[in-house]
């Protein structure tokens, strides 16, 4: 890799710019990344962790993302006044682990950890992050970009320009590179949905550290108070809402945080310290297009919208993710700069539907005073879908003209279409001479290759797919054989990178294929499901989607 002149400008290194970052990094193509802050932000701000981000965070090699995250705690519930809260209740769904979801509990850091974990794994790269950094102005060509750069050096300003070929804008909902775009940011702000939230340290006899405490409601005012070791022993992070009241004055006045807070508590408290607090307003807004030319927008930088519902931190990281895998193919020359517009095609429609949820809870927050129970498993992510994209395929699905996109929906088990989140699948047996052991379908997912999965019943049966692979780079594909529970253990050659015996049948089950049948899915490097088809013509018309001259 060439570290010094890297090809890619990521503007913005909060997680959405690290995402895109690391995804760019694995695939080996080197970044040079800026951020216009001089320190690091701090605060949990968005800290929860729904189970696609964690399977996302799986795929980069990140555990620690959900091996320190903790789960949702329940919450009590009081009335203004009162110390004794009505009934406790979970803000969750219950769920019961299954084999193909592996990370069925959603998790809780907050995003100053978050932002910590991914630049430890940034720094095992010749990359780091150039604080004090901001980009001014920028112009784009055929051939790539031209920023102009202005880094703080004490009270000086230096300015830099730099030659790009592509740019990937994390900057934030105040966006330069969207505003410089010209791109349209439309939607509405709520200006009766204010809040406060930050991270304090108070002590409490009457406040137990296992549970989310939650005095009175939105219909009038109300704050929510959830014990994080990661602000400190006597750390809490906050959410005040109160109507009428000005919210920036609030989030600049410590004592009046501390005032306001006591004033919903009943309980004795003792405030130790504020660590920082900022105003939040409930804007919905997204941008009409996601990218032009060379440059591309992410995160808050694409679209901004109401906390409830916690999807904002896990839908900008997924942005990252799905353009950056594509990116790299492009920049390393084995796809077209046309292929890049599948990212706009792919993640407009869940944007665009996310925000319309997010923003029904925000009414029903307003009307019932409630916000933070979830009755089913929608905000988990893992029925998000693409199946409506030009460049999956899918030979067992019935097309039906004018279908509704529905691109955000729950998690059907029972069905498995191209375009869908691709399930796990645990303990497969190696049965490969040489090889031994148990493995998953997930530790085989990585964002620089595309995985090829042949169901069959004997290595036999797969040797015609796996002969249509062989002209692809090796580099950009793995191969993998998943024999049924009632095949032969025994060791057998074959030209895949994988030879798996499905002992317990989770692969079989999780992917709907009969033991009988030879059937083979492509499992994209976003851990998609490219394709589903029915043999080596069908591999070779979905790489024909994705590859130059395939």
């Amino acid at each position: 890799m060439n570290y010094t002149h890297p090809p890619v400008l990521v503007v913005g290194a909060g997680p959405a710019g690290l995402v895109a970052a690391l995804t760019l990094l694995q695939n080996g193509i080197p970044v040079r990344i800026i951020e216009r802050d001089v320190k690091h932000r701090i605060g949990q701000r968005a800290s929860g962790i729904w189970p696609r981000s964690l399977e996302l965070f799986n795929f980069l090699d990140i555990p620690e993302i959900n091996n320190l995250g903790k789960p949702f705690p329940l919450i009590l519930s009081y009335k203004l006044g009162e110390t004794e809260p009505p009934h406790v209740e979970s803000p969750l769904p219950h769920t019961e682990p299954t084999p193909a979801i592996p990370f069925n509990v959603p998790k809780m850091m907050g995003q100053q950890l978050q932002s910590e974990i991914l630049r430890r794994h940034l720094d095992k790269f010749p990359c780091s992050i150039e604080t004090g950094t901001e980009l001014r102005s920028f112009k784009q060509s055929d051939e790539g970009v031209t920023a102009v750069l202005a880094k703080k050096q004490g009270d000086d300003e230096i300015l830099e320009t730099f030659d790009t070929k592509w740019m990937i804008g994390a900057d934030g909902s105040k966006s330069t590179v969207r505003k410089q775009l010209g791109f349209m940011f439309s939607g509405e702000t709520r200006p009766e949905f204010r809040i406060v939230t930050g991270d304090i340290h108070l002590t409490s006899p009457g406040l137990d550290r296992v549970y989310w405490h939650r005095f009175g409601d939105f219909t009038d005012r109300c704050v929510f108070l959830r014990p994080t070791d990661e602000v400190g022993e006597d750390g809490w992070a906050f959410i005040i809402f109160r109507r009428g009241m000005d919210m920036k004055n609030l989030s600049e006045n410590e004592e009046l945080v501390f005032e306001t807070i006591a004033s919903m508590c009943p309980m004795k408290i003792t405030f130790n310290k504020l660590d920082c607090a900022s105003e939040y307003r409930a804007n919905t807004r997204m941008v009409n297009k996601f990218s032009e030319g060379r440059i591309f927008l992410v995160g808050d930088a694409a679209h901004v919208h109401s906390p409830t519902g916690a999807q904002g931190l896990n839908s900008s990281v997924q942005d990252g993710f799905n353009l950056c895998w594509k990116l790299a193919l492009v920049e390393k020359g084995f796809a077209d700069k046309s292929f890049l517009e599948t990212y706009n095609e792919e993640r407009f429609p869940v944007i665009s539907e996310m925000l319309g949820i997010t923003s029904s809870l925000v009414t029903r927050a307003m009307k019932t005073g409630r916000s933070n129970s979830f009755p089913n498993t929608l905000l988990y992510m893992l029925g998000i879908h693409c199946n409506f994209s030009s460049i999956v395929l899918d030979e067992f699905a019935t097309p039906v003209e004018g279908k509704p996109i529905n691109s955000y929906r729950i998690l059907d088990e029972g069905k498995l279409e191209a375009g869908d989140r691709a399930p796990d699948a645990p303990k497969l047996l190696h049965v490969q001479p040489g090889e031994s052991g148990l493995m998953s379908l997930f530790s085989i997912y990585r964002p620089w290759r595309h995985a090829a999965i042949v169901f069959a019943p004997s290595p036999a049966d797969a040797a015609p797919i796996l002969a249509a692979l062989e002209p692809y780079d090796k580099s950009l594909l793995c191969s993998v054989v998943i024999l049924p529970s009632s095949a032969s253990a025994i060791p057998v050659a074959s030209p895949a990178d994988f030879v798996l015996l499905d002992q317990e049948d989770h692969a079989y089950s999780a992917y709907l294929v009969e033991v009988t049948q030879t059937k083979a899915f492509v499992v994209r490097p976003d851990g998609v499901v490219g394709a589903i088809v029915h043999g080596a013509e069908g591999i070779k018309k979905y790489f024909s989607r994705i590859f130059r001259d395939a």
